[in-house]
Order: structure tokens, then sequence, then C-alpha cells
């Protein structure tokens, strides 16, 4: 992935994305133009969701958190974090605080 822009870096729904994809090793391996636009803002939803459909419960849990954490109309089921280990726990975390608790 490129330069991320200045804009995205501040913006509240992009922020806890930008935190879990650049931190997770599997999440950085999608974390590219295919499946974001960051120029428009824009990420690839279905086509992203398509590619991670072979991923652990855990990596799924994580992409779609950070969806979540993008746009409200992406479901996510908390309980889920169960399955992370400590690291990605604190990744999780950090990035709900990023979206919610950091303006």
């Amino acid at each position: 992935m490129g330069t991320i822009p200045r804009s995205l870096q501040q913006d509240r729904y992009w922020k806890g994305v930008i935190h879990l994809f650049k931190n997770n090793a599997k999440l950085k391996s999608v974390f590219t133009t295919k499946y974001f636009d960051l120029e428009d803002e824009v990420i690839k939803v279905a086509s992203l969701k398509k590619a991670i459909a072979p991923w652990s419960q855990s990596e799924k849990f994580l992409v779609n958190l950070a969806l979540h954490l993008y746009n409200e109309d992406n479901k996510v089921n908390l309980s889920y974090m169960d399955y992370l280990d400590d690291y990605n726990k604190k990744l999780a975390m950090e990035a709900i605080t990023l979206r919610f608790f950091r303006g």
C-alpha cells in the first residue's frame, strides 16, 4: 500500500481500519489497491470478503471489525473477539478506541 493520505489518517472512520490492516500481518497482505481505493476513500467490501473467505475465524473477525469501524452497515459480532490471541485483542481494542474515543 502506498502513502495513506493525511485526511484518512485523521478520519475517525478510517483510523481503526488503518491501524488493524497495518499491524496484523495477515490483514496487511490484503491492504492493497485491489481492495482499498484510498484516493476515493472506498473499501471494496464484497471483493475483500470474498478474498478472506478461507481465513480463520480470528482473522475474519479482525477484517469484519475493521469494516464495521469504517461503516456501521458492516455488522460484527463482538463475541468473536474470544477467538483472538492477546496481541490481536489489544489491536482490536486500540482500533475501537481510535474510532469511538479519539476524535
